[in-house]
């Protein structure tokens, strides 16, 4: 399959408030994994895949975010500022007038890591041709898991990912036919937008059973400069 090169949508306007430690002097994307912001990080993994056009849709402190790719320009990137009380479906929206003319798009939240392969991801949905695909995921549970033979521990797994369930992923694609979903309404696009995308039939879900490691607290950022710092990262690729 002829590779296309969509844009690739970045939300970035949040307030971070459950890693308020950081988020009170900047944009919870601009938060360092190691010596650059995670921003960086996930957009050095859309660039190993071959996606070179960004659009980052900012809000809570966007002229920060604007103030360093003025100075950083090893991306072709664009920031839009989209609203600080802005919701993700919202934000979106207000991006219509640059990606109505794609045929389809990327987006991913600011604050999360992968090692998935994002032209898989893209290849999967052009075959499956709906309005969207969903990253699946078994996220790492918070605490050790006992193997338990009666009162005896046989086995301890630190961390391991959960064997049932799946969840957001958050790294996506769209068809241009979402902006028949998403209105000039602030709503989650995890909400209104998604479950009507359901209701019709027109959401797939691209497993992923590798690496997936959001940055939502301090304990999560602590854990990514670890793995970075041991050079046990798995979403930088050598």
């Amino acid at each position: 399959m002829k590779f296309k090169n969509p844009k690739v949508v970045i939300l970035c306007g949040g307030l971070g408030s459950r890693l308020s430690e950081e988020t009170k002097v900047r944009p919870k994307p601009m938060v360092k994994i190691g010596s650059k912001p995670i921003l960086v990080h996930i957009m050095e993994i859309y660039k190993k895949y071959g996606f070179s056009k960004f659009v980052l849709a900012a809000g809570y402190k966007h002229e920060i975010i604007k103030k360093y790719f003025k100075k950083n320009r090893k991306f072709d990137v664009k920031v839009i500022n989209t609203g600080t009380k802005t919701l993700t479906g919202k934000r979106i929206y207000r991006l219509k007038k640059i990606l109505q003319k794609e045929k389809y798009f990327m987006l991913t939240y600011g604050d999360g890591l992968t090692d998935q392969n994002l032209k898989k991801l893209l290849n999967f949905h052009i075959k499956h041709k709906r309005g969207a695909t969903i990253t699946a995921v078994r996220p790492p549970v918070k605490f050790g898991e006992l193997i338990l033979k009666k009162d005896s521990v046989k086995n301890f797994k630190e961390k391991p990912q959960v064997k049932f369930g799946w969840i957001n992923g958050g790294f996506f694609v769209f068809d241009k036919k979402i902006f028949n979903f998403i209105k000039d309404k602030n709503v989650m696009l995890e909400r209104e937008p998604l479950t009507k995308l359901v209701n019709v039939g027109q959401l797939k879900a691209y497993k992923h059973k590798g690496f997936w490691q959001c940055m939502d607290t301090m304990r999560d950022k602590l854990l990514l400069n670890k793995m970075l710092k041991s050079k046990k990262a798995p979403w930088i690729k050598k």
